[in-house]
């Protein structure tokens, strides 16, 4: 918990100072009290008579911090969150980060403030990890959803390593060799631990790994669609493609159709994410399928265990996803 000592060290001022600061009950220099308000917002401090006020009271809300709006697989989290609260009685305030690490921090605040009993978080890659440390130094209850491997929090999310690797299997089963693939946002979990699972299963195949054939799609439809079209352009391209989200994988369907390259005759592709239209596409996706109903169900009651019991063992869950095969990867 930030206390009222750690803002007069970060301001470089004593105690009463911060004090009178934040009480207004003296006089004190304009350069001082920006000192203070500057220590204040950057270590998240929240004084002692809301901490107390905040500690005594439920509100019977929990706060959802999650970049929803640009990707369907958010979306839909984010609908099963909302789901699973309602069977426990329990509001729930959306708010979308846009995966910024500064809105993500204004917007753990912002509900923090509004005294919702907890927080469900998909952390963005910020380095600096400012909004976990808001959560840690503000004794917040939380849970990291999706995104994980942050000490300290409970955490649920996708096993990500074996199920990649699956996809890869599966196009090394139908002859390939040189496997391209679409990475996310560096710096998250996901991303991470999707190229590692790529990485694996080429090592498994006793496949060389190529760098080239790992390009950078920043977890977005463009530039997806611009990574693919890198992967087209090598002297030996790839005969088939792993997208890592769903977003990647409409930017790589883009850059194929834009090149006339047909799916899967001359180039195979597979996903990670299914989405409602994916069975509906010429031809049907081949993907991994995240639980995403379970995700935020679990989600939920993670958060509100941790709410009852808040000095209780932390909680690691990885669940696992459903690989399907349709069209796509060559499969008939």
């Amino acid at each position: 918990m930030i206390k009222m000592e750690d803002v007069a060290r970060q301001a470089r001022v004593s105690t009463s100072t911060v004090s009178h600061v934040l009480n207004g009950t003296r006089k004190v220099s304009v350069k001082t009290v920006e000192a203070v308000q500057r220590a204040v917002r950057d270590l998240g401090y929240i004084p002692n008579t809301l901490a107390r006020s905040l500690a005594r009271s439920r509100s019977h809300t929990i706060g959802v911090a999650i970049s929803a709006l640009s990707n369907h697989y958010f979306s839909e989290t984010v609908h099963a969150i909302e789901t699973e609260c309602a069977r426990h009685g329990i509001m729930m305030l959306f708010v979308d980060t846009h995966d910024d690490p500064d809105q993500e921090l204004r917007v753990v605040q912002a509900l923090h403030h509004r005294r919702v009993d907890g927080i469900l978080l998909a952390p963005s890659s910020d380095p600096q990890q400012a909004a976990l440390k808001y959560l840690t130094g503000n004794a917040i209850p939380s849970v990291l959803v999706d995104r994980m491997a942050v000490e300290g929090f409970d955490q649920v999310g996708v096993e990500n390593r074996q199920s990649t690797g699956e996809l890869v299997d599966h196009l090394v089963h139908h002859g390939h060799r040189r496997i391209g693939m679409i990475a996310g946002h560096r710096g998250l979990s996901t991303t991470e631990e999707r190229i590692e699972g790529y990485r694996m299963a080429l090592d498994r195949a006793g496949l060389t790994w190529d760098r080239q054939l790992l390009v950078d799609g920043e977890s977005n439809s463009e530039s997806a669609r611009v990574a693919t079209a890198t992967l087209l352009q090598l002297e030996t391209p790839p005969t088939a493609i792993l997208a890592a989200n769903n977003l990647m994988t409409i930017g790589a369907m883009h850059a194929l159709r834009d090149a006339n390259i047909a799916v899967p005759e001359q180039m195979a592709l597979v996903g990670f994410d299914d989405f409602d239209w994916a069975d509906f596409f010429l031809p049907r996706l081949s993907v991994v399928a995240q639980p995403v109903q379970s995700l935020g169900a679990r989600a939920v009651q993670l958060l509100l265990q941790r709410i009852e019991d808040p000095d209780g063992e932390r909680l690691t869950e990885q669940l696992a996803p459903t690989l399907r095969i349709r069209n796509s990867c060559g499969c008939r």
